[in-house]
């Protein structure tokens, strides 16, 4: 497949990774309580810029035979480099109509962006929209706080407005759920709240083979090697982090393949204990 979409099987399984564009934050953000010389040397170690942080959108397309299901739709028209979902799936031979399940780990907008057409209508008119009840409830208040964010106003508030606007159209398609619940046969959606108050991870398995979909629990590898550094886009940062660790402990118990959204594309690989945290090794 060309680039921009990274295909793999997990047994039976037919997953391909689609990217949707990609974000530089301001470092800081994304690592608010880390040392700032021990941030700027883990960045500088690893040849990469020191002062922002690039951050990509991938999306988790799976084909069961029966069944197509979207993890996360990208940013759609809320971010300059987003809006190819559409264009992805093509190339993989999925119409908007033919995707009957998505998943929406959050309503932070660069998951949900791609929920909704130009017109703001569901983009995917035939499918259910799997998402936590918790996630719902808070985002449809008359007034979701967002004060523990450690990033500007401005960007806040236009978070709050998508996702009411984006949810207010997919309303009549939404299945909220209140636990670990089985999406279909070999996809679960696991609660991991902290990053937003409904925050899900996925997890696939299929034939003795498993990967687990972090969604926004862990955003840069360095979250992996520092689990004690926080995201500044995390509502409730303590619980975040206590999430991240118990995923982590997880797939590495039980020797699953981990993505994340926000990863270095094509966003999959696995993990291996390394001094107080994980170490990143990607490739499937």
């Amino acid at each position: 497949m060309p680039e921009g979409a990274h295909r793999f099987e997990l047994g039976s399984l037919n997953c391909t990774v689609l990217s949707d564009g990609y974000v530089a934050y301001p470092a800081p953000w994304l690592f608010p309580n880390a040392d700032p010389a021990r941030l700027w040397h883990a960045l500088e170690s690893r040849r990469l810029p020191t002062d922002r942080v690039l951050s990509p959108y991938a999306c988790l397309l799976i084909e069961t035979g029966r069944h197509v299901v979207l993890v996360d739709t990208g940013g759609g028209n809320n971010s300059l480099s987003s809006g190819a979902i559409v264009a992805r799936l093509d190339v993989a031979g999925i119409r908007p109509r033919d995707v009957n399940t998505v998943v929406l780990t959050h309503a932070h907008p660069d998951h949900i962006g791609g929920a909704v057409d130009g017109r703001g209508l569901p983009l995917f008119p035939n499918a259910r929209y799997i998402l936590a009840e918790a996630e719902w409830d808070f985002w449809t208040a008359s007034r979701a706080s967002l004060q523990p964010l450690r990033i500007p106003d401005e960007l806040k508030n236009r978070m709050a407005q998508t996702a009411r606007r984006t949810l207010a159209a997919l309303r009549m398609q939404v299945e909220p759920i209140v636990c670990e619940t089985e999406i279909l046969p070999g996809v679960r959606a696991i609660p991991a709240p902290g990053h937003t108050p409904g925050h899900l991870a996925v997890l696939l398995s299929s034939e003795g083979h498993h990967l687990l979909n972090l969604g926004d629990a862990a955003v840069h590898p360095l979250h992996l090697q520092e689990p004690e550094w926080e995201n500044g886009f995390d509502l409730a940062a303590a619980q975040a982090t206590a999430t991240r660790r118990a995923l982590l402990q997880r797939a590495a118990a039980e020797r699953m393949h981990v993505m994340a959204f926000h990863f270095p594309f094509p966003s999959v690989g696995t993990i291996a204990p390394a001094d107080s945290g994980w170490e990143w090794k990607p490739g499937w």
